[in-house]
């Protein structure tokens, strides 16, 4: 496959014409995009009250392929009532990410019984009565309660309630898995664990920072700001081990010129080693500080840790950062040179940082080099967490996360008149560990791909089958539904954001608040999920005390406990009818006084993590590919890397040579945890020579349980593998 020159461009509108055709005419398609609800996919924040294709300064169109594979995906027609009949759980097994995605929306509640080989289609009331009676079984603490980032706030706040109420603080979402690591260092340094600006200021940056991400791909619409920045005379510097094609240049189908003449984004391209970020970032703060371009008053006023930080850049060595970064004293210098002459500078950043066992170290050495020169706690300029899925940030706004801040928990006490658990709750991975260890029994996920969405794929089939009961709400079938089977597993059909019958909200990354008009149903038989929830814990708990679930199923009713209990939330109350969307306040910094408990934000020092090596090994790190949205893989092929297919390895030449292999040659690759045979090698010069790239989530059987400490989240983005060509039998070898 011919591998492209630029991003967007004429490739993205050939590829809208596609995508309409798929969903019944371009009209169709249109009509849908311009609903008044928030984007499925990233936390961009795109449209809300002021209808789709719109973002939070009111800009149209902002539309991305992102947004078009998901509303697509939802517009499919429902699943053949024969299909579970046809194709059994072992069949199910062999199917693609893609294929199970494209079977279609899921339209009436299965269930599957280990020992059968067949999900079997259940009523809604059956359903249910099965999960209520389990509930009624089980210890609350052998259970647990996974949140997906595309559920609204709504429902991810009913189920933490419900959760709580059950008697368990077993309750978390999918960010333990992605940007857990942004949260809990921007809490260590700046009391908040959200972005510190809003998206207007990004209009009036003259330098972005984008580390270790793909947005080009991922978060296709930050890419006119990008290309608007550089008309302006600012600057992009792009760090990654990889060579992004969209991010060195992108065409912007709604931009005239852009689509005739391209644009190009990265003013500087650096490619450190696979975990070599926190090196190279304690290197370009340790350039700055001999420059003499810090803010000394800035520091001195209101920082905490500056003298301590000053002594670790002065001791670290110039040989130690370039070991440990793999990238020159050049490429350090010019960085720096850039930062230095910037007024206004804005750093974002994506998995490739978070996705190492020292993730919230990389979070905080960037946190580090923004305080350095005052370029937090101003306007223009801050702190830019580039966050996946379009309400991840929402979800863990309303409590779902195993311990709830204090104001929430005390207010949620005095709302509901009620005792809460106050057991320390498990996180995802803990929860995983627990199943596999027998000490959880139930599981409720919803939304998303708990299955694929974990490390070492093997022991998370294993641990999910040693659960009694567990229910997925979902829209469509996915790897989980097929892999991670308990010994009852029941999928339960839900409405897509744009088909429930009430309003709902999101919160984008920029901490803005959105509302969502929902609209018609596209088939019979799948159900809200507030209404759900609501009845189930209904059906558990009774239907008055302490909370009226009845009344609960009104989402009006739900974000009116939000707005008295979660702090911020407060105009929630009435968005439904005031129609006015609204910034999070204490989140954005545009004054020097950070949410810390003196108002100062608190720079940290490290040690500097040798770089993963091995003997004949080489840095592996899984990626999404430009067909793909987090677990959900819409095509097979990557356009912009020019590849055809997902079952293969992309390797430097030199490193090809180096491990006496060829390209296009099968091969065996294997890390501590598990082997994947018959992967294609694929030659790849965008990559750092030492450093590979396989597709997410199917090489997740390579990826080991290793956890960045602070923040629980896995360390997809740095594996050590080997690559080693199968064995042939020997000639006449016995049968």
């Amino acid at each position: 496959m011919k591998k492209r020159n630029h991003g967007g461009g004429w490739q993205a509108i050939r590829y809208t014409l596609s995508k309409s055709r798929q969903a019944g005419g371009i009209w169709k398609l249109w009509k849908a995009m311009r609903s008044r609800n928030a984007c499925k996919t990233c936390a961009l924040g795109m449209g809300g009250q002021a209808g789709g294709m719109v973002n939070e300064a009111g800009h149209f169109p902002e539309v991305c392929k992102k947004s078009l594979q998901a509303m697509v995906s939802d517009m499919q027609g429902g699943i053949a009532a024969d299909f579970f009949a046809t194709y059994s759980v072992p069949q199910l097994q062999c199917f693609s990410p893609r294929e199970l995605e494209h079977c279609g929306r899921l339209t009436q509640p299965v269930r599957y019984v280990r020992g059968e080989n067949y999900y079997q289609p259940i009523s809604w009331d059956d359903a249910l009565a099965r999960i209520a009676d389990k509930l009624g079984e089980v210890a609350p603490d052998e259970t647990f309660w996974y949140t997906s980032g595309r559920s609204s706030n709504e429902a991810g706040f009913l189920v933490q309630l419900f959760a709580r109420l059950y008697g368990t603080n077993n309750v978390n979402n999918c960010s333990y898995y992605c940007h857990q690591a942004s949260g809990v260092a921007l809490s260590n340094t700046l009391g908040t664990g959200t972005a510190t600006l809003t998206l207007e200021d990004l209009d009036h940056a003259d330098l972005v920072f984008v580390i270790g991400g793909n947005p080009a791909s991922n978060h296709p619409r930050l890419m006119t700001t990008l290309m608007h920045l550089r008309r302006r005379g600012g600057h992009v510097i792009v760090i990654n081990p990889v060579r992004e094609t969209g991010m060195v240049n992108f065409r912007v189908p709604s931009d005239p010129r852009s689509m005739l003449f391209g644009s190009a984004i990265a003013s500087l391209y650096v490619q450190p080693d696979i975990g070599g970020d926190l090196a190279l970032l304690t290197g370009i703060a340790k350039r700055i500080v001999e420059m003499g371009a810090i803010e000394e008053d800035f520091l001195r006023d209101h920082c905490t840790g500056w003298s301590e930080l000053r002594e670790r850049l002065n001791s670290v060595s110039w040989s130690e950062i370039y070991d440990s970064s793999g990238v020159t004293r050049a490429d350090i210098d010019a960085i720096a040179e850039l930062y230095a002459k910037s007024k206004s500078a804005v750093f974002s950043w994506t998995m490739g940082i978070t996705h190492h066992v020292h993730g919230v170290q990389n979070v905080e050495a960037i946190t580090n080099l923004a305080l350095l020169r005052g370029m937090v706690g101003r306007p223009h300029a801050g702190l830019l967490p580039i966050r996946g899925h379009s309400n991840v940030q929402g979800i863990g706004s309303v409590g779902v996360a195993p311990k709830l801040k204090d104001a929430v928990f005390e207010r949620l006490q005095n709302h509901f008149g009620i005792q809460l658990p106050t057991t320390p709750g498990l996180d995802t991975m803990a929860c995983m560990e627990s199943a596999a260890a027998g000490r959880l029994r139930f599981g409720c996920c919803l939304g998303g791909n708990l299955y694929g969405s974990n490390p070492d794929a093997t022991f998370a089939g294993r641990a999910l089958g040693k659960l009694e009961q567990l229910v997925y709400l979902s829209t469509t079938l996915n790897t989980g539904h097929a892999h991670g089977l308990a010994e009852e597993t029941i999928i339960l059909p839900v409405l897509a954001r744009d088909e429930e019958p009430q309003p709902t909200t999101q919160e984008s990354m920029f901490n803005f608040v959105r509302l969502s008009d929902g609209g018609p149903a596209r088939h019979a038989g799948p159900r809200s999920e507030v209404e759900t929830i609501a009845e189930l814990a209904q059906r558990v708990l009774g239907a008055t005390r302490p909370v009226d679930w009845h009344s609960m199923q009104n989402t009006h009713h739900v974000r009116a406990a939000i707005a008295a209990i979660v702090p911020g939330y407060e105009q929630i109350a009435t968005i439904d009818q005031s129609k006015q969307e609204f910034q999070i306040p204490g989140r954005t910094f545009h004054v020097p006084r950070f949410a810390t408990p003196d108002g100062k934000a608190r720079l940290k020092t490290h040690a500097l993590p040798e770089l993963a090596t091995g003997d004949g090994q080489l840095r592996l790190m899984t990626v999404r590919s430009e067909g793909q949205f987090n677990t959900v893989v819409y095509e097979d092929y990557d356009l912009y890397r020019g590849q055809d297919r997902r079952d293969v390895i992309l390797m430097h030449p030199d490193d090809i040579a180096r491990c006496g292999l060829r390209a296009e040659q099968r091969v065996t690759v294997s890390s501590e945890v598990g082997q994947m045979p018959s992967i294609l090698v694929r030659a790849f010069d965008q990559i750092k020579a030492g450093n590979v790239l396989m597709y997410y989530p199917e090489c997740n059987v390579l990826v080991p349980r290793t956890l960045d400490p602070a923040s629980k989240t896995p360390a997809f983005k740095s594996v050590l593998v080997t690559v080693g060509a199968p064995v042939r039998a020997a000639v006449g070898a016995g049968a």
